[in-house]
């Protein structure tokens, strides 16, 4: 697994990034989130070393853009160049995480047609307004691989409308940090339960800070939030792109 962020920095967009942890490391530096910066890593994807070798090695996952939104009107000028070295790393698969999946189609590249087969993009929504205002588009978009992450999760979520046989995986998760908004178990639970109805892929990736369950609140530090939710054993059918668990079906 390799990380690319080819530019870093961010506008809170809505509810679920209130919170923000790209804003927290930031504000520990001294340095302002708002600000979308291309970073010195922005050819990570076809750096090379001395022997004239890709540094990240064919097969390898990238996380991208993980400090930003790809989609961010401020990164339109640099997107086209890192579109190009997703089609030229075509060994490689690249993760993308956002919530402006409105600005979509007014950003791909004139030869993305159905979608390149090593991009997956996953929509982001932490709420039923945010589910019932993105998903509605993403669903119809051109992608060959299509995720639904509702992390920070803080409310209940009906995705069962969305949850075609397009949507490869739904990742759940809760907020981490300080300031952190619960996550309720039974909100994951009937999620993972619309997931196996519809046979999609489901991911419990953190508690977050604040989990409750059975009606009592636990405060959760940051070294367990993934390990508490992998224990809880309810990932399900989980595909290659997302971390590895076992098949619970």
């Amino acid at each position: 697994m390799a990380k690319w962020n080819p530019w870093h920095g961010c506008r809170k967009y809505s509810e679920g990034c209130e919170n923000c942890y790209v804003y927290r490391v930031d504000e520990r530096h001294g340095k302002d989130s708002t600000q979308v910066t291309k970073t010195r890593y922005f050819n990570m994807p076809i750096a090379k070393n001395r022997r004239g070798e890709y540094k990240v090695k064919t097969g390898e996952l990238v996380y991208t853009c993980f400090t930003s939104d790809f989609f961010i009107e401020e990164a339109d000028e640099w997107r086209k160049d890192a579109w190009n070295m997703m089609r030229q790393r075509s060994d490689l698969n690249f993760l993308l995480i956002t919530k402006r999946c409105l600005r979509f189609m007014d950003c791909i590249p004139s030869d993305w047609g159905e979608g390149y087969e090593n991009v997956a993009i996953c929509c982001t929504v932490e709420n039923q307004k945010r589910a019932d205002e993105r998903l509605p588009v993403f669903v119809n978009l051109p992608i060959k691989h299509k995720y639904i992450v509702c992390e920070p999760i803080l409310t209940p979520i009906n995705l069962s409308p969305y949850l075609n046989d397009q949507i490869e995986q739904v990742v759940v998760g809760g907020e981490s940090g300080q300031n952190a908004r619960i996550c309720d178990y039974n909100w994951v639970l009937n999620i993972r339960n619309q997931c196996e109805e519809k046979e999609v892929a489901f991911y419990f990736k953190q508690t977050g800070a604040f989990f409750r369950k059975d009606n009592r609140v636990y405060r959760i530090k940051r070294e367990y939030q993934h390990s508490q939710a992998r224990r809880a054993g309810i990932s399900y059918k989980q595909d290659a792109f997302g971390p590895k668990k076992d098949n619970n079906k």
